[in-house]
């Protein structure tokens, strides 16, 4: 094949056009800064920072997601922090109003500022994040979840809790729902309840109660009730319903005990009295009840109607002896179960701490993981400033000989030598 110089110029344009080529892309490289502008300069690279970025993008999501959950459980806990608060004042009213001393005004006096209280726990069961919604509602987060009604408070959110995904296989919970925070509180000791039956006429005082051998406990509804003894002078004696009869001689402040708990009562109940059908009978006695107290296991009991109870039965009070035990039984009620209400609030609170501290951990680890991927990402992206110099300056070397070589080329000619 012959090689004419149309072909020859052809084939060095080419490599000029090459040549060109490279000095613009390095030119630009060192103008951007990148390594490469296009995958196909270097596809594996573009590859690999691709990866790269999918995986930084997806940690800088978890990171919002934790920040958000960050807001949302610290507005919890403040909220959870005044609630603790407001059931502590009112465990020192309730402690105040059973000293068996105040007068009916007084009584009056406390029953107005527990309702002050229970406007303030419905105001901060209604809690609003800084997007407006509300932290108790679960997932209807749009509507206020309480509202005050006779007996307390009506929840009408949901049982949702709002999760949220802060690393790869790891979710939180940003929130937790009224009806836990609120209503589902045990009554009692937490795990069995005392009451009085409401027409007992003694002035027999539910005291201290517990659970001594759980194992024994077989969470059964059992019935306390007194009677008088034949004994001379007659003696007041218990009897709960249990198989066999749990029996005894009453004693104030002594701790009835059966099926693996205690009861403790103080005062005097009132003793079923058996009838009399001496002769005559015109003169026969008849029988009369005594006093009665029900042990039975905790219920869940709102918040809102502990305090309702409390309210009412301040207000209602009696200067009547039995008026004064009906008084003290139902505070004692409301003292008892506030303190399982100071409970679950206080538990849900330190839950709420964990899963902050969760997220503070786990945001640690995601910057230190963002700083690794970040510089993984700018390792395969950053330019070589030295050594792309150096390449521009050798091929603008090679670009000004081949063009010098070129023109000497196109000068040479056999007429030249011809005299």
């Amino acid at each position: 094949m012959r090689i004419t110089q149309s072909i020859e110029q052809s084939q060095f344009v080419a490599s000029l056009d090459g040549l060109e080529s490279a000095i613009a892309t390095n030119q630009n490289h060192i103008s951007t800064g990148l390594a490469f502008t296009t995958p196909s300069e270097n596809p594996t690279a573009a590859g690999a920072v691709s990866g790269l970025d999918q995986t930084l993008a997806q940690s800088q999501q978890f990171s919002a997601n934790a920040s958000s959950a960050q807001t949302s459980l610290q507005t919890e806990s403040a909220a959870l922090s005044q609630i603790q608060t407001q059931l502590q004042s009112l465990y020192s009213l309730s402690l105040e109003a059973n000293s068996g001393t105040e007068s009916a005004q007084n009584l009056g006096a406390l029953a107005a500022q527990a309702t002050q209280i229970q406007n303030t726990l419905v105001s901060l069961a209604n809690t609003q994040d800084g997007k407006g919604q509300y932290i108790f509602a679960g997932y209807s987060t749009q509507a206020a979840p309480f509202s005050l009604t006779a007996t307390g408070a009506t929840y009408v959110g949901d049982q949702g809790q709002p999760q949220v995904q802060i690393a790869s296989g790891q979710t939180l919970a940003t929130g937790d729902n009224g009806n836990v925070v609120f209503n589902q509180i045990k009554n009692g000791n937490g795990t069995f309840v005392v009451t009085p039956a409401s027409g007992n006429t003694g002035t027999g005082l539910i005291g201290a109660t517990s659970v001594t051998d759980p194992q024994a406990y077989d969470g059964a509804q059992h019935t306390i009730s007194f009677a008088s003894s034949t004994d001379s002078p007659p003696v007041t004696t218990y009897s709960v319903d249990t198989n066999p009869p749990t029996t005894g001689t009453y004693v104030s402040g002594q701790a009835i005990a059966f099926d693996g708990v205690e009861v403790t009562l103080t005062g005097q109940p009132t003793p079923a009295v058996a009838a009399q059908t001496s002769p005559p009978a015109a003169q026969a006695t008849p029988a009369t009840p005594g006093d009665t107290f029900v042990v039975k296991p905790s219920t869940n009991q709102s918040v809102f109607a502990t305090v309702q109870n409390l309210i009412t039965a301040l207000n209602g009070a009696s200067n009547t002896a039995v008026g004064k035990t009906q008084l003290g039984n139902s505070i004692a009620a409301a003292v008892n179960n506030l303190t399982q209400a100071i409970s679950s609030t206080s538990t849900i609170e330190a839950q709420v701490g964990g899963r902050l501290n969760t997220i503070t951990t786990q945001q640690s680890i995601s910057t230190s993981q963002q700083t690794q991927l970040t510089t993984q990402i700018a390792s395969l992206k950053s330019l070589d400033y030295a050594s792309a110099i150096t390449t521009l300056d050798a091929e603008n070397t090679q670009l000004s000989a081949s063009e010098q070589a070129y023109t000497m080329m196109q000068g040479l000619s056999l007429f030249k030598y011809i005299q």
